[in-house]
């Protein structure tokens, strides 16, 4: 009779999944949405594209500097479209990209998780 050892099949078969010859792809997606501002950056954004403005009031507490370079480090990661508008005053749009919407499951699970662990 074959037996299989199962001890250790749940842990072996998450890590088997991935390729991480090349790195760890857990720390690859949290190095492109970590940040102290980019995990609401990217929640608000699932609702639709937002002004600038708009986005720093729904953020909340977040300096304009700040929020500035978030949103180019998300841009720059491919997260986020930023459209410029020739108008006069200037008028700048963001948007998540197809990259950005697929992280839509993944926010909704933080958010979850944090409704059932609040802080402190």
């Amino acid at each position: 009779m074959d037996t299989v050892d199962t001890t250790n099949a749940a842990t072996a078969s998450r890590f088997e999944r991935y390729d991480c010859s090349a790195g760890c792809p857990v720390e690859a997606a949290l190095e492109q949405i970590s940040g102290k501002w980019k995990g609401l950056i990217i929640f608000h954004l699932l609702d639709g594209t937002l002004r600038f403005n708009e986005l720093a009031r729904q953020v909340g507490g977040v300096t304009q500097r700040s929020l500035t370079k978030q949103l180019r480090e998300l841009e720059e990661a491919g997260i986020v479209d930023r459209q410029v508008y020739a108008v006069v005053p200037p008028k700048v749009e963001y948007s998540l990209t197809d990259k950005g919407q697929h992280l839509r499951p993944v926010i909704d699970a933080l958010a979850e998780w944090g409704v059932r662990f609040p802080k402190g």
